[in-house]
C-alpha cells in the first residue's frame, strides 16, 4: 500500500469529523487496529482503502494519491464560530431552533437510557433516525428535522458530532469507552447534576421518544442496524447522501410505523 498514506489519513478523518471508532466500525475492524494504521504501524488491505475512500467521497486513485477531500465544515446559526480559511469546503448551516432540539432529544434519551450496556454510539445513531423518521410517517411533521447519511452500518445523524462536541464542552455529557460483550463501543452518560432542558418539545414529541425507547432501546446494534438496512429511505439513498423523509410512505410492513387505510 502507499507509503505515508497513514499521515493523510488522520488529517482526512478530522476533516470529516469522524472518531476513529466510527471509521475502524466502517471498516469492521476494532478501534486499536485502526489506530495501528493512522500510526504506520499497519498496511491497509486494498478493500479497506475502497472503503476508507467511500467514507471519505473521493475515488480511490485520490485517496492513494493522498489529494484533499472536500470537507463538509458544519456550522450552527446563532452560535459564534471561528472563520475557516479552507475554500476546499462545504459548509452545513444548523438553524439554532433545529440544534436544540437535537440536543434535548439526545439528552432526553440518555437520561432514560443512555446507562444501559447496549447503548453506544451506532444504537444512539438509529435511535435517533427511527424518531425521526418514524414521527414524520406518523405526523407528516418533522421532529427534529435532522439530516441522515447513508453509511454501511446504517443512517447516520450528520450533525451528531457538532453537537456532542458542545455538549461535552458543556459538560453536560461525558464521553466513555467501554465494552458490550466483545465489542469496543462509546457512550455518552449524561451528568446528572444538569437539571434536563425539554421546552423544546411538544407532550406528543416527548410521548413518541419514549414508545420508540419502549420498543428499539433493548436492541443491539446489530439488531437495530439490521432493521435500518431494510427501511425504505436506507435503501433508496446511494452511498454516503443523506436520506429522503419522503421516502417513509414507502416502507416495507416491517418498519411502517402508521396505519394506512385499505383502498
Amino acid at each position: 500500500m502507499v507509503n505515508n498514506l497513514h499521515k493523510k489519513l488522520k488529517l482526512l478523518r478530522e476533516q470529516k469529523g469522524f472518531s476513529q471508532e466510527q471509521i475502524a466500525t466502517e471498516l469492521n475492524i476494532s478501534r486499536p487496529t485502526y489506530m495501528q494504521i493512522e500510526k504506520g504501524e499497519r498496511e491497509l488491505t486494498i478493500s479497506e482503502a475502497k472503503k476508507l475512500a467511500g467514507v471519505f467521497d473521493m475515488s480511490l486513485e485520490d485517496f492513494l494519491a493522498g489529494k484533499e477531500s472536500v470537507n463538509p465544515v458544519i456550522t450552527i446559526q446563532g452560535r459564534k464560530e471561528k472563520e475557516r480559511k479552507s475554500t476546499n469546503e462545504i459548509r452545513i448551516n444548523i438553524p439554532q431552533e433545529k440544534a436544540n432540539k437535537f440536543e434535548q432529544v439526545l439528552l432526553y434519551i440518555l437520561a432514560k437510557i443512555g446507562g444501559k450496556p447496549n447503548i453506544g454510539q451506532t444504537v444512539l445513531y438509529k435511535l435517533l433516525y427511527f424518531i425521526d423518521f418514524d414521527y414524520y410517517e406518523k405526523f407528516e411533521e418533522q421532529l427534529i428535522g435532522a439530516k441522515y447519511m447513508k453509511n454501511t452500518n446504517g443512517p447516520t445523524p450528520i450533525m451528531f458530532a457538532k453537537i456532542i462536541d458542545h455538549l461535552e464542552k458543556d459538560q453536560k455529557v461525558e464521553k466513555v469507552r467501554s465494552k458490550f460483550y466483545k465489542y469496543e463501543q462509546t457512550k455518552y452518560l449524561v451528568n446528572p447534576d444538569i437539571p434536563l432542558e425539554l421546552s423544546a418539545l411538544s407532550a406528543q414529541e416527548l410521548a413518541h421518544i419514549d414508545w420508540e425507547i419502549a420498543r428499539l432501546g433493548d436492541m443491539t446494534a446489530t439488531q437495530i442496524s439490521a432493521l435500518s438496512h431494510i427501511d425504505t429511505p436506507w435503501v433508496a439513498a446511494t452511498d454516503r447522501e443523506p436520506l429522503e423523509y419522503e421516502h417513509v410512505f414507502y416502507r416495507p410492513e416491517e418498519t411502517s410505523v402508521r396505519q394506512y387505510e385499505e383502498i
